[in-house]
């Protein structure tokens, strides 16, 4: 055997289709294109959701909502969640997001009063509801609204 007797196994090599090579190859003149259209041409071909000139299904369904361009995303901490941080601790975005408390990008904060808290912190957060601000209060602590 020598290197030039080497041939593929049978039927594991296929041999490509040589398309627009004359028309005693089978794929000339069209090149199995077809006749006319878009996708006969070179560099045609139909963009997603294109469907033959019908209005198109993402124009047909009504538009529903409304986004706020202003509007603001915030974090949102439970008190419960406070308890965590030492007596007398300063919490502010910083020290919530070391905490795992804040994830992601967000406009600031805000403290809300679901649950408990036995200790003194003091709290600089963006808002706070009022029953927040009272419970911090009540355990000693000290609020700070930051902008």
């Amino acid at each position: 055997m020598r290197l030039h007797e080497l041939t593929p196994a049978k039927s594991s090599a296929k041999a490509k289709k040589r398309l627009g090579r004359g028309v005693g190859s089978g794929w000339g003149k069209t090149a199995g294109r077809g006749s006319k259209g878009c996708k006969s041409r070179s560099g045609g071909n139909i963009r997603p959701g294109y469907e033959g000139g019908q209005m198109p299904l993402q124009r047909r369904l009504p538009k529903r909502g409304f986004s706020n361009i202003f509007g603001k995303r915030h974090a949102v901490v439970n008190i419960h969640d406070l308890a965590r941080f030492e007596k007398n601790a300063v919490v502010d975005e910083a020290a919530l997001a070391a905490a795992g408390l804040v994830k992601g990008r967000r406009d600031g904060v805000k403290l809300l009063g679901n649950g408990e808290i036995a200790h003194a912190l003091e709290v600089k957060v963006n808002l706070i509801s009022k029953s927040a601000r009272k419970k911090i209060e009540a355990a000693g602590g000290k609020v700070e609204v930051v902008e």
